[in-house]
């Protein structure tokens, strides 16, 4: 079969190294391969799909750029730890009203976050419980930087989604991360203390086992950002109608 001839559902020709690329993707599927897996050189490759090696690098670039794969300097071509998953994956960079971003943001982790951390109380391992525990102290660690700060605070909505061992939660949580990040940013004032007791909470229902204390102390944590956020929606705007 002529692949150069090959057409996608919409008639349009699709290019050869596009080509190369879903079919080295497949062979990651097919194989099982995973994290920090190895694929075949580019000569193996070559051999096994049929094509030259200036089309094989160019689709080796493009699953680079698609975060499937990743090349490390005089060691190969790994998978990468999620492949497929771009940090950004829903383009809140390119989101120009951070203020809307940050309250359309909270609406959907009020819908998400307390059902997944009631999920995470029922399945839980104890392992999973002792890494929720780290993360937790970090985040009501009161003398930790700010920037360490977040780091943790990240992690440990990270770590919920984990426990929950439901692959399209762990998936789903860049939204969720992101939303972390976004109200951060704009709120350089942290209420450092009702972080330490929502997250402390938190972790305790968890670990405790019961799945509907998580939800309340989730929905409670972030009823506290809501309204942090609101208020410094409400100053941000004063200032504007001052100016």
């Amino acid at each position: 079969m002529d692949l150069s001839l090959l057409y996608d559902a919409k008639g349009c020709h699709v290019p050869l190294a596009e080509q190369i690329a879903e079919r080295i993707n497949q062979l990651i599927i097919d194989q099982k391969l995973t994290e920090n897996d190895k694929l075949p050189t580019e000569f193996e490759l070559m051999e096994i799909l049929d094509v030259g090696r200036s089309t094989v690098r160019e689709a080796l670039k493009i699953l680079v750029a698609r975060n499937v794969l990743e090349i490390r300097r005089g060691k190969g071509t790994f998978v990468c730890k999620h492949p497929g998953m771009n940090k950004d994956p829903l383009g809140f960079a390119y989101m120009q009203d951070k203020m809307r971003l940050a309250h359309e943001l909270m609406e959907v982790r009020t819908q998400i976050e307390p059902w997944t951390a009631s999920l995470a109380a029922q399945r839980a391992t104890k392992a999973d419980m002792e890494e929720l525990c780290g993360y937790c102290e970090k985040v009501t660690d009161m003398d930790l930087p700010e920037r360490q700060h977040r780091e943790a605070d990240l992690a440990f909505h990270v770590c919920i989604a984990h426990c929950t061992h439901n692959q399209v939660i762990c998936n789903l949580t860049p939204i969720i991360t992101h939303s972390v990040q976004v109200f951060s940013d704009i709120s350089e004032r942290i209420i450092r203390l009702k972080t330490r007791i929502s997250h402390q909470q938190i972790c305790d229902a968890i670990c405790a086992g019961d799945s509907q204390a998580a939800r309340a102390a989730v929905l409670s944590h972030l009823e506290a950002n809501r309204e942090n956020w609101e208020k410094i929606a409400r100053e941000s705007a004063e200032k504007v109608s001052t100016s």
